[in-house]
């Protein structure tokens, strides 16, 4: 099984791409008479192969349903994968194995370290953009990293939707809610702590503690002992799939504490709130795509039925899944907008044709038309687990920061 998961995974039909050495514009724009190739290195094993597996299913689906509905500008997707591992070192050898064979427009990176490892090579190519699952805020920056975007809000942009959210009904309320963070001492933790701070210090709601932990294997007592203390009615956890936030919960039970649970993004999906709606607790947070099981948005409905076909044994479509999805639509579209113009699949052609969709329908999977000028869709909604359902159902409507 190793042996397969780790060998090439190629997806979409139509003749191979006659990509030569990349030696300039005219020569690279000649080579896209071909497929269109779009490389990763995904994490299918190792820690993070949970989410890994429905990344790369999400990505793959998504270039198999593409051609099936026409490719792009009459051309073909060509998905090429290799198994990261989520380490780093494998996924940028994965990158520079593929730009040398494939030469591809497109690469998702397995996170935020790959995505930094990867960018000088990327941008030097000029010929390649990159996407990936990380929603850290140093990798949408238009000017230092010109080649990515983030297929979300950053998690700063996540935090501040959630602070509107949390003023607008709290409006009217004798006391605004007392808000504690807890968050892993990792930058999926820290990243979004600023951003959600200030806007909180704007709307005038109070951020009674601030604990920071390990990511996991740690003894909560200490942190309990200070959320008892401070008395939030609110605690948002970040940086976290899981573990610790269960034992959070059960040790604030034990303290007469039980404040509202709250996070964000990858920390809503299905095992955290199956997790703690075993302990009785309603998981409520800001996500940045609607949930598999919807049904007021086409995409999602493609998707959902794109998947019973291919993959008939999956029984859930993840956040991971729909965000790689997403990366996908957004990797066709940058190479459509290129090819409609007569424009070869360069960097400097491809950044602005990304930047240049400002009003880009995602086929609903986020609420709002996407705004993408700032390499990032900071556009978010509030959900809250529904125990009769058993899934998360919307708390809020679609705010845009």
């Amino acid at each position: 099984m190793t042996d397969f998961i780790r060998r090439k995974l190629v997806q979409g039909i139509g003749a191979a791409a006659t990509i030569g050495p990349f030696a300039g514009g005219a020569a690279f724009a000649q080579a896209h008479k071909g497929d269109i190739v779009i490389g990763a290195a995904q994490p299918i094993t190792g820690v993070f192969a949970f989410a890994g597996a429905a990344m790369n299913n999400g990505l793959a689906d998504f270039v198999d349903w593409k051609n099936a509905n026409g490719g792009v500008a009459g051309q073909k997707l060509r998905y090429v994968a290799e198994d990261s591992g989520f380490k780093v070192d494998q996924s940028a050898a994965i990158f520079k194995k593929i730009m040398a064979s494939e030469k591809p427009s497109f690469f998702y990176c397995d996170g935020t370290p790959s995505v930094k490892a990867v960018a000088q090579d990327a941008i030097a190519s000029n010929h390649v953009m990159t996407s990936s699952t990380s929603l850290a805020v140093s990798v949408a920056d238009p000017v230092k990293m010109p080649q990515h975007f983030v297929p979300s809000p950053t998690y700063p942009r996540l935090h501040e939707i959630l602070m509107e959210h949390i003023a607008r009904t709290s409006q009217g309320a004798a006391t605004k809610p007392k808000i504690a963070y807890v968050y892993a001492d990792t930058e999926f933790g820290r990243d979004g702590i600023p951003g959600g701070k200030a806007r909180a210090q704007k709307l005038g709601l109070p951020i009674v503690a601030e604990i920071v932990t390990k990511q996991s294997g740690v003894d909560v007592t200490t942190e309990v002992a200070q959320l008892r203390r401070a008395k939030p009615d609110i605690v948002i956890f970040q940086g976290y799939i899981l573990a610790p936030m269960p034992e959070f919960v059960r040790q604030m039970r034990e303290a007469g504490l039980n404040p509202q649970i709250m996070g964000t993004a990858w920390g809503l999906d299905k095992p955290a709130y199956d997790a703690l709606a075993a302990l009785g607790v309603r998981l409520t947070g800001v996500s940045a795509y609607r949930y598999g099981h919807e049904t007021d948005a086409p995409m999602i409905k493609s998707m959902r039925d794109h998947a019973a076909k291919a993959r008939p044994d999956m029984k859930y479509i993840s956040p991971f899944y729909i965000s790689s999805w997403l990366s996908g639509m957004v990797f066709a579209e940058i190479a459509e907008r290129c090819l409609k113009a007569n424009k070869p699949l360069l960097l400097p052609n491809m950044k602005a044709a990304l930047e240049s969709m400002k009003e880009w329908d995602t086929g609903g999977i986020t609420g709002l038309l996407a705004d993408m000028s700032s390499h990032q869709i900071p556009i978010g909604r509030m959900y809250s687990y529904d125990p009769d359902k058993k899934v998360m159902e919307p708390a809020g409507s679609w705010i845009k920061v």
